[in-house]
């Protein structure tokens, strides 16, 4: 498919005599790298189709040598080499459960791949008479031709319907596991400490277990060791900032109030009882005055914040360090610029309407952002280029 470029809005300023020679002035001062430090303009894009003809392809990773693997949710887990060729993986997913929201999902490289061959998924199972989400490990063939299914490292992440059954996979730079889970819409699973439900889960990646940090690692329950933060609807965007190494995550709020939250330990607030009372607020801190408040908030209308990535490295020029927010309903990307006080501001809204639905955005290891879309029908991975 031809590229397509894309410029998105930029502030333009009319300079005159005055401010020439003050320009002029801060270049003697500072020498041309100072100058070019001043320059916040967003870079020229261009999109490019990588493969078409997909059904709603769910999260997308890496491994070293560039090839790129993919989930698909109703159940295929698909590669595509460096060189273009795409094959789909052979993987028993005959216990793949898939009812509305929820199927094949999150899925995240092990950054130790070139020694253990191991990639994570995120799925809904079921036995046929009873449903969970959990999260597998798979080794990969040398061949690249198929997965090799481990016992699950991740269980009992609750389902009911199938809405809100998260479930993004990310690791951080110490090579701990985030799992980020719904609460399927069980109102007391967001607040209990003995649910998986409405939380991120920080794991260690060959057994599962909580990790020493996490805030509750000294209970004496397995579940509750594994709890980073609680107090979520439906988490369905992790990524860690290059700049810093903080969590930051993404998750749908009812009728109002998307959130992006900086991935703090704690309660972050939902708490939607008796029943699943979607009136409450997201963050309620008249109920939990030392509640996590958000990052951001989307207000009224929604977007369907989805996945999220940060822009990192020289060819994004005025959006390095810039986070990258996918959403579904809102069918755009956002542009988000952090704050000193810890909170993110959107200062660009791009590709509005011309994909769609994107469910995932994930900066590639060739530092290119590359987007994953959720139409249902002839869906799409798309590589962005920054010029």
């Amino acid at each position: 498919m031809k590229p397509s470029r894309s410029t998105p809005p930029t502030l333009r300023r009319t300079v005159g005599r005055t401010g020439r020679l003050a320009v002029a002035a801060l270049a003697l001062a500072f020498g041309s790298a100072g100058l070019a430090a001043c320059e916040t303009a967003p870079p020229t894009l261009t999109a490019q189709t990588l493969v078409a003809g997909l059904s709603h392809p769910w999260d997308l990773s890496f491994t070293p040598s560039g090839s790129i693997i993919w989930t698909e949710r109703g159940g295929r887990i698909v590669r595509r080499q460096a060189n273009g060729a795409t094959n789909q993986l052979a993987a028993d997913l005959s216990d793949l459960w898939v009812s509305g929201e929820t199927g094949l999902m999150g899925v995240v490289v092990d950054p130790r791949f070139n020694a253990n061959r191991r990639v994570y998924t995120c799925q809904g199972w079921t036995n046929g008479s009873r449903s969970d989400v959990r999260v597998i490990p798979w080794v990969a063939n040398a061949a690249g031709t198929a997965l090799a299914r481990q016992a699950p490292i991740v269980t009992g992440m609750p389902a009911s319907s199938g809405r809100h059954g998260g479930c993004r996979l990310r690791f951080d730079d110490s090579g701990r596991l985030y799992v980020g889970t719904g609460d399927a819409t069980i109102g007391t699973t967001p607040q209990s400490l003995t649910s998986l439900g409405g939380k991120v889960l920080r794991v260690d990646p060959d057994t599962g277990a909580g990790v020493a940090g996490n805030p509750f690692a000294s209970s004496a329950d397995a579940i509750t060791r594994r709890i980073w933060s609680y107090g979520h609807r439906n988490v369905q965007g992790l990524a860690i900032r290059p700049a810093d190494g903080t969590l930051w995550s993404a998750e749908h709020g009812p009728d109002r109030d998307d959130e992006i939250n900086r991935g703090q330990s704690g309660n972050h607030g939902w708490d939607p009882v008796p029943g699943y009372n979607e009136d409450v607020p997201m963050t309620d801190t008249t109920k939990f005055p030392s509640a996590r408040t958000a990052a951001w908030s989307s207000g009224v209308p929604t977007v369907a914040t989805s996945g999220i990535t940060w822009l990192s490295g020289s060819g994004w020029k005025g959006w390095d360090d810039r986070l990258v927010v996918a959403t579904l309903k809102g069918q755009s990307l956002l542009i988000m610029q952090p704050q000193r006080n810890g909170t993110v501001t959107e200062i660009a809204r791009i590709y509005q309407g011309s994909f769609g639905r994107i469910r995932t955005a994930q900066l590639g290891p060739d530092g290119l952002l590359y987007l994953t879309t959720s139409n249902g029908s002839n869906d799409r991975i798309i590589r962005i280029t920054p010029s």
